[in-house]
C-alpha cells in the first residue's frame, strides 16, 4: 500500500530515475556510428548525469535559473538535460543548424545562466553573433570529471514548476518562447507511455526504439522521455546520410518520423521497383491496384488473385527490407499525403498520425493502433478537450496545455483566452470523433475577389506531382489569382504539365496562373524554413519579392 502511495506521489522525472536504476545492468540509448553502436546502460547514464550535476553545482548555477542546450542528439545531450531537470534547472533547447542570428535573438530572450555548446565550432558561431553571451561550455568540459559525488534524487519539484522553454518555430515572425511544466510532462508521459503499452501489447522484452529528430522538438523530446519511463532501448541516429543503414541495424519496433522522410521511402521504393521493372513490377501495380479496389468496395476475382500475388510475392518483401520488426511508424508534425499512409498500410505496416503543437506538450491527438482512420490524426488523448472555435480554429483545453510564452504576456492572453487555448489550425472533426488538419489560419490566402484557400494541400500535391520539386509555395494575397514558386532541380516543362492538369480539377479561384522555378531548395540555413522545415512565408515573399511582381506584372500585361 505504501509502495503505491509512492508511486502516485512520484512526478515523470523521479519516475525516470527509478526506471534507470532498475535498468542497472542493460542497455537504455544507443549511438549508431559507422565503427559500431555506442551504448550505456542504465547504470552509466545515471553516472553520466551524477557528473553533469556536479559540473552544474560547482558551476554555482541555481535551480530556477536556465541554461542553454545547443548540440545535436546524443547521450550527452540525454543526460545532461535530465541532470538540469534534477538540478530544477530551466532548460532551453536550441536547434543546431538555426542560423547563429536567429539563435543568439533566442538566448538574448531567453537570457540564460550559461550555453552548454555541443563542440567550438557551435560555440564560436556564438560568441561571433552574441559577443556578450553568457559563459559557453562545451559539452567535453561538463563529462571530463573522472568521477562524481552522490548527488542523490532529483530536487523535489511542483506541478507548476518549469521545467523548459521550447522556441516555436515563427513561420511569420520572431519565434516565441514556450513554458512547459511538471505537470504538463507528467500528464502527457502518462498518455504516451500508455498508448505505447496497446502498440506493443504484453511483451516481456524491452521496446527496440530508432530515433533521428532533433530533442529540441517537443514531441521528439517526448519521445525521449517516454523511453525513459519504460522499459526501452533507444537507438539514436548520428548520421542522417546513414539513415537507411542505421535503421537496419537498430531493428526497430516503432519510430517517430515527419511526413517528408515517409515521403521519400515511398518515392524511392517505388523508384526501385520500376527500375527492376518485368514480372515483380508488374505484380506490384496489379496488387497494388487490387488492394485500391478492395479498399472502395469493388474488388472482383481477378483483384483478389492479384493481391494474393502482390502480398505474398512482393508487398512482404518490401516490408521486410522496412524492418523486419516494425509495428508502426508513428507520424506528426505536419499533415501526411493520404496516398503514402495507405502505401505503407498496404505494405502490411500501419502509419499511427499524431497532432500536436508545442504549446500543448507536443501532443493533442493519438491514433489507436488496433483501429485508426487513414487521412485523420486521430481522436483526442483521455481528458484533452477540443472543439472547432470561429473559422473552424482548433481550441484546446486540458493539461497538456502550456501556462504561457516566456516574457509574453499579451501573445499569452490571445492564445489562452476563456479556458481554451487557440492553436491557429483550422481543421474538421469527423463523426467517429476523428480529426483532420487543414491549415494554418494565418496562412489563408485571400484573393481580392473574398475566396479563401488554405495553401498547404494544394502546395504538397503540387510538390508530389513535379518531379524534382522540393518545395511549392502559393502566392496570392490580396491579389486576383494564385501564383507559385517551385524550388528544386525542375524542368519547367514539367512543372507546366502538373499545373496544366492540377487546374483541370481546380475550380477557377484556386487555379494556379503563372509560377517561378528557383533552381536551389529553400533551407533552414538561409532563413527561408523553420527549424522544423516549415515555411517561412514572410520571409519568402520578401527574398522573392521582384521576382513576384514580376509574374504579376507579366500576367497583368
Amino acid at each position: 500500500m505504501l509502495g503505491g502511495q509512492r508511486e502516485c506521489a512520484m512526478n515523470f522525472l523521479e519516475r525516470i530515475f527509478e526506471n534507470l536504476e532498475r535498468s542497472a545492468a542493460r542497455p537504455v540509448l544507443r549511438e549508431a556510428r559507422p565503427e559500431g553502436a555506442v551504448s550505456v546502460t542504465g547504470a552509466s547514464l545515471l553516472a553520466e548525469i551524477a557528473r553533469a550535476r556536479d559540473f552544474i553545482r560547482a558551476a554555482g548555477i541555481s535551480r530556477g535559473e536556465r541554461c542553454a542546450l545547443l548540440a545535436p542528439n546524443s547521450i550527452r545531450w540525454a543526460a545532461l538535460d535530465l541532470a538540469l531537470m534534477a538540478e530544477g534547472i530551466v532548460t532551453v533547447p536550441l536547434y543546431a543548424r538555426q542560423s547563429p542570428a536567429e539563435l543568439a535573438a533566442m538566448l538574448r530572450d531567453a537570457q540564460p545562466r550559461a550555453v552548454f555548446c555541443g563542440d567550438a565550432a557551435l560555440r564560436d558561431a556564438i560568441s561571433a553573433a552574441w559577443p556578450e553571451a553568457p559563459r559557453r561550455v562545451l559539452l567535453d568540459e561538463v563529462f571530463s570529471a573522472s568521477g562524481a559525488q552522490h548527488v542523490g534524487p532529483p530536487l523535489s519539484l511542483s506541478s507548476s514548476d518549469p521545467l523548459t522553454i521550447i522556441y516555436t518555430s515563427g513561420t511569420s515572425g520572431e519565434a516565441k518562447g514556450v513554458i512547459l511544466n511538471v505537470g504538463n510532462l507528467d500528464y502527457m508521459i502518462g498518455c504516451t507511455t500508455a498508448r505505447l503499452d496497446l502498440l506493443m501489447g504484453k511483451t516481456k522484452q524491452p521496446d527496440r526504439v530508432f530515433h533521428y529528430l532533433p530533442f529540441c522538438f517537443a514531441a521528439s523530446w517526448l519521445l525521449l522521455l517516454s523511453c525513459f519511463s519504460r522499459s526501452s532501448v533507444l537507438t539514436l541516429s548520428m548520421d542522417l546520410s546513414r539513415l537507411a543503414v542505421e535503421l537496419g541495424e537498430a531493428q526497430p519496433e516503432y519510430c517517430l518520423n515527419v511526413p517528408t522522410l515517409l515521403e521519400r521511402m515511398r518515392s524511392r521504393i517505388e523508384e526501385n521497383l520500376r527500375e527492376r521493372g518485368g514480372y515483380v513490377l508488374r505484380i506490384y501495380e496489379r496488387g497494388k491496384a487490387a488492394w485500391m479496389s478492395r479498399r472502395g468496395g469493388g474488388a472482383g476475382l481477378a483483384d483478389v488473385l492479384w493481391l494474393v500475388a502482390a502480398r505474398l510475392l512482393v508487398f512482404r518483401a518490401v516490408r521486410r527490407k522496412l524492418g523486419p520488426n516494425l509495428r508502426a511508424l508513428i507520424c506528426g508534425s505536419a499533415p501526411l499525403s493520404l496516398d503514402t499512409q495507405l502505401f505503407f498500410v498496404m505494405l502490411g505496416l500501419p502509419v499511427l498520425q499524431v497532432y500536436g503543437l508545442t504549446e500543448t506538450t507536443g501532443v493533442c491527438t493519438m491514433d489507436y493502433p488496433a483501429h485508426f482512420e487513414p487521412g485523420w490524426v486521430g481522436p483526442a488523448i483521455p481528458g484533452i478537450e477540443m472543439k472547432l472555435g470561429e473559422n473552424d480554429e482548433i481550441l484546446v483545453q486540458g493539461p497538456n496545455v502550456f501556462p504561457g510564452y516566456w516574457n509574453r504576456p499579451e501573445e499569452t492572453a490571445k492564445a489562452l483566452r476563456d479556458g481554451w487555448f487557440h492553436t491557429g489550425d483550422q481543421g474538421e472533426v469527423n463523426a467517429n470523433g476523428n480529426w483532420r488538419i487543414v491549415g494554418r489560419i494565418k496562412n489563408l490566402i485571400i484573393l481580392n475577389s473574398g475566396h479563401n484557400i488554405a495553401p498547404e494541400p494544394m502546395e504538397e500535391e503540387l510538390r508530389r506531382s513535379i518531379p524534382g520539386a522540393e518545395q511549392v509555395v502559393l502566392l496570392g494575397n490580396g491579389r486576383g489569382h494564385l501564383a507559385a514558386i517551385v524550388t528544386g532541380k525542375v524542368e519547367r516543362a514539367h512543372a507546366e504539365l502538373a499545373f496544366e492538369k492540377a487546374n483541370a480539377k481546380l475550380p477557377h479561384y484556386k487555379q494556379i496562373r503563372m509560377f517561378h522555378v528557383e533552381q536551389s531548395a529553400l533551407t533552414i540555413e538561409s532563413g527561408l524554413l523553420t527549424a522544423n522545415g516549415k515555411l517561412k512565408r514572410d520571409a519568402i515573399a520578401a527574398r522573392f519579392a521582384n521576382e513576384i511582381a514580376a509574374m504579376y506584372q507579366r500576367k497583368a500585361g
